[in-house]
């Protein structure tokens, strides 16, 4: 397997380690940033070209030269960790948020379901007094 091979695969295996904490979509443009670094071709972000069609390099690297994306194209393991941890810590204020409003509306409907219950047992209460009262007419005609 030639060098340059081995320094793609490295680069590769490094990219998905350090993109675990990211969505599918960061990936792929990470993916594919680091495939137009290797390419030189800028038609491979938009789809153009096969993904992982990777050219020949024109030039022989020499022996342990590890090839680099240009800069900003990859970030440092230490970015990539500070925006896995803000995105972690933005996903669970959202998350706190969600589970707050969730507790409102249940104690809300709480609310309801006991005023509604109360309207019923008071409206039952009346209920029950005019079927006595009925009861009682009734009885009292039939002697």
């Amino acid at each position: 397997m030639s060098v340059f091979l081995l320094v793609i695969l490295h680069m590769l295996a490094s990219l998905e380690h350090f993109t675990l904490g990211c969505d599918r979509a960061t990936r792929e443009s990470y993916m594919q940033k680091l495939i137009m670094a290797v390419t030189g071709d800028e038609t491979a972000a938009t789809g153009d070209m096969p993904t992982y069609q990777i050219r020949t390099p024109t030039t022989a690297l020499p022996q342990g030269v590890v090839m680099a994306a240009s800069p900003g194209t990859l970030h440092s393991p230490q970015q990539l960790a500070e925006e896995a941890t803000r995105k972690r810590e933005l996903r669970l204020m959202k998350n706190r948020e969600a589970a707050k409003e969730c507790r409102r509306r249940k104690k809300e409907y709480i609310k309801c379901l006991e005023s509604r219950v109360a309207v019923l047992e008071v409206q039952n209460k009346k209920l029950i007094e005019e079927l006595e009262t009925l009861k009682d007419i009734c009885s009292s005609k039939t002697d």
